[in-house]
């Protein structure tokens, strides 16, 4: 676990070295199998698995990237209509973030078991049975790094966690747990989750109310809080900035007034919360069939 945690060149020696990622997979799946998802081994393994899924895409061997991004652009290159910005168009862009990675394999090895939708689901089922605080926010953190980035990749991993394997209900009840760091885990998952406009509409619906009861009613009084308030206004940007439907259902959850706190306090210490409040109250503003209801 600490070895882990080492650094980049840490991490590649021990993405290759031949059987240790199975066998990780192998020991947490035997210990939710025989219902003992809190031993402190388990919570090494997932811990260990974090770390070596952190800037997965990037430090990925180029074998796999080459397969992955040349798959992809084909799949580009063969759509008909790219739209008036040619590949650039949002058209496209959503295209993209709907193909299927072409690495997911029945039965997968070492390193590509880190983004396969088996050890995805075990890290929503760790979430949904693990009452250790370290285990659930390496499971969450997991999926946080697997879908931080741009590529096919973040976006499939994305997909599986949303609409393959259900995990936005286990990832709400992260979200009003009183452990702050497994709250702001779950949060900055969300927010990438959100980033992914094929599947915003999913998400609002099941959790944007949640997001919104966990704000602050006042100013953060904490650097954590302070973060994770910043982080839950970033996501409800993400939801509300394309949809005037998600942001009348952020009015209708008595949203409004905790933002216009929040982004009224200019103090240093939590400008990054007041200014994700004010983007999220410029964004909600561009709706301007809301106006009215916005006023009232």
């Amino acid at each position: 676990r600490n070895m882990s945690s080492a650094g980049p060149e840490g991490r590649k020696k021990m993405r290759e070295c031949n059987g240790l990622i199975d066998s990780l997979v192998y020991y947490i799946q035997g210990a939710i199998a025989d219902h003992e998802p809190n031993d402190k081994a388990t919570e090494n393994c997932v811990c260990i698995l974090h770390n070596l899924s952190y800037q997965l895409e990037i430090e990925l061997p180029e074998s796999y990237t080459q397969s992955i991004y040349m798959q992809r652009r084909n799949i580009s290159s063969n759509d008909k209509t790219p739209g008036c910005f040619g590949t650039r168009s949002r058209k496209v862009k959503e295209k993209q973030q709907d193909t299927p990675l072409p690495e997911e394999k029945s039965n997968p090895r070492g390193v590509e078991s880190l983004w396969h939708s088996t050890l995805i689901r075990i890290y929503l089922s760790l979430i949904a049975k693990s009452t250790r605080n370290y285990t659930q926010e390496a499971s969450l953190g997991a999926l946080q790094n697997l879908t931080a980035g741009t590529g096919p990749m973040p976006f499939a991993v994305a997909r599986t966690v949303v609409q393959k394997a259900n995990g936005l209900p286990s990832i709400r009840t992260m979200l009003h747990v009183s452990h702050p760091t497994v709250k702001k885990t779950a949060v900055s998952l969300l927010r990438n989750l959100s980033r992914n406009t094929s599947l915003q509409s999913d998400i609002a619906r099941e959790v944007l109310p949640d997001l919104v009861s966990i704000l602050p009613e006042s100013v953060p009084e904490s650097d954590i809080v302070c973060e994770t308030t910043a982080s839950i206004c970033y996501t409800l940007f993400n939801l509300t900035q394309s949809s005037s439907h998600n942001a009348r259902l952020l009015l209708s959850a008595d949203g409004l007034p905790k933002i216009i706190t929040i982004s009224m306090n200019d103090s240093n210490m939590f400008s990054k919360a007041s200014r994700a409040a004010s983007v999220l109250l410029y964004s909600l503003w561009s709706h301007t069939d809301l106006h009215s209801a916005y006023k009232k």
